[in-house]
């Protein structure tokens, strides 16, 4: 009968002092401490953070680093929604959030005090307003999501949130079916709308001209109709939705031609001090 492999976990690994970091050379190589010996086949693993993480980490001797497999892991928005759906049991919001803004899943940590959002405090904050249920107040909503993520993304969760409660969709709008908020209070949910626009088009707009269908050239077209009317409410918004983004990604070459030919005051700003235009 074949038993599965014992596996020794060292978390937070690079975190310990110098003294025990050497006294894992044996347990590593030789699976052994003194006298004692691993059972036969067992998996030693060790996990850390990176001292660019701006954690608490220590370097590792040559010695130590010598006797590892280093493999570097990354958050994969995929696989974590996969997870949160089927298994996590992670709040909706925090489901359908991150679905719009996968981008938003994890960020660098900041070199000083500051939150950032990771998969744990994304998870956190889905504990939270599960523990809280419907009735949560948007009091607590914003000190949740301020104390938890990166600043910027709190303020993106906090305008979807608002967006969800007074019912402005970016699919209603896709639609016709709903127009683009124009009240000055409502300008959180509207840059959030049209940062949720721009990810639906840089999803759907394939980046190859030849490869552009019907179906893309109809939402191209619809597009430069929602682009009008954005620029009527805030030309700076519309701009940002046609600029580079926090990864330096643009939409499409031949759809901002398009943006170009047809709203040339609009395309021709792009840069420039943002004053009000008419469109």
């Amino acid at each position: 009968m074949r038993h599965q492999p014992f596996v020794l976990f060292l978390d937070e690994l690079n975190a310990s002092s110098h003294e025990i970091q050497k006294a894992f050379y044996s347990l590593i190589l030789e699976q052994r401490v003194g006298e004692y010996r691993l059972p036969a086949g067992t998996i030693v693993i060790g996990a850390g953070n990176r001292a660019k993480d701006a954690a608490i980490v220590k370097p590792m001797p040559s010695a130590l680093i010598n006797r590892l497999v280093h493999i570097h892991l990354r958050t994969d928005h995929r696989q974590w929604l996969d997870w949160a759906i089927n298994e996590g049991g992670i709040h909706p919001w925090v489901v359908e959030y991150i679905q719009l803004r996968p981008d938003h899943l994890w960020s660098e940590p900041p070199k000083h005090e500051e939150t950032f959002s990771s998969p744990r405090s994304w998870h956190m904050l889905s504990d939270a307003l599960t523990s809280f249920g419907d009735k949560v107040s948007d009091d607590m909503l914003e000190a949740l999501a301020y104390g938890l993520l990166t600043p910027g993304h709190a303020g993106h969760f906090k305008a979807y949130l608002k967006q969800i409660r007074q019912k402005h969709t970016l699919h209603a709008i896709l639609k016709g079916d709903a127009f683009w908020p124009t009240g000055p209070e409502d300008r959180d949910v509207l840059y959030f709308l049209a940062q949720s626009f721009r990810a639906h088009l840089r999803k759907e707009l394939p980046d190859d001209e030849g490869s552009v269908r019907s179906a893309h050239q109809e939402l191209a077209i619809r597009a430069k109709d929602m682009l009008r009317d954005l620029a009527r409410i805030s030309v700076e918004i519309a701009q940002s939705v046609m600029s580079e983004d926090e990864s330096g990604q643009r939409l499409p070459a031949w759809f901002l031609v398009e943006v170009a030919r047809d709203l040339p005051r609009l395309a021709g700003r792009l840069g420039k001090d943002t004053k009000p235009a008419k469109v």
